[in-house]
């Protein structure tokens, strides 16, 4: 049984189309970002970088494995299970070059839009929406080029396709059309189709927001420091 800690967000997405393609048994345990409950000591153990998702394996030898950080989840569950990842150097390569994309181009760059889009205020969202918005087009672009000849990132559907997936699924509420990448287009429609996705994306739906977050979660979400955690653990 895998212990999977999770809040409806495209980052919690790609480890639950994952979990759902496996079709593995897990444990889904809502960590409410709203309410603090990623700085509690007892997540903090699990994820050190106190964000979602993380998982703990307790289908091991010894003690339950933890882990923390979308890209290592993924590529630890497709390599224990020996699924959605290339088993040749070459395409083991290309595996970690798109997931390393990911969470170093596309996701920063898309979450950071989202910020300025949903919830700085509006007199603050000037240069950074700008900067931001730019960033995630020029990724789009990056994603479509690529795709030109091609169904999915590598030769078959992998952990590549839903690392980077939720983040094209959420582009028209960032404000950002896929007309100008039909190849991208074309490929969020192929994986969307998918029925491990679908109930992927609705996983927690019963959690989403209905409203923009007040005052108390504004400052939980956004102003958190190294002091702040620090003072919260005491």
């Amino acid at each position: 049984m895998i212990d999977f800690y999770y809040w409806p967000t495209p980052n919690g997405w790609k480890v639950g189309i994952l979990l759902e393609e496996l079709g593995t048994p897990y444990n889904l345990i809502p960590v409410n970002i709203g309410k603090g409950d990623q700085f509690t000591p007892e997540f903090l153990q699990i994820s050190p970088n106190h964000r979602m998702p993380a998982i703990v394996d307790h289908d091991v030898e010894g003690e339950p494995v933890s882990v923390f950080e979308s890209g290592a989840i993924m590529f630890y569950l497709a390599d224990k299970f020996g699924r959605f990842v290339p088993t040749d150097p070459l395409g083991r390569k290309q595996t970690m070059e798109w997931l390393f994309w990911q969470v170093g181009n596309l996701g920063p760059m898309a979450g950071q839009l989202s910020h300025f889009v949903n919830y700085a205020p509006e007199e603050d969202t000037g240069y950074g929406l700008k900067r931001y918005a730019r960033e995630y087009d020029r990724c789009l672009g990056v994603l479509d080029r690529w795709l030109d000849g091609r169904d999915y990132i590598l030769d078959d559907y992998s952990i590549a396709d839903m690392i980077c997936w939720p983040w094209i699924l959420i582009a028209r509420p960032l404000g950002t059309s896929l007309e100008p990448f039909p190849h991208l287009a074309r490929w969020r429609q192929r994986v969307k189709e998918r029925p491990a996705v679908q109930r992927a994306v609705d996983l927690g739906k019963e959690l989403r927001r209905s409203k923009g977050p007040d005052d108390a979660e504004r400052k939980i979400l956004f102003e958190q420091t190294s002091r702040t955690i620090t003072e919260q653990q005491a």
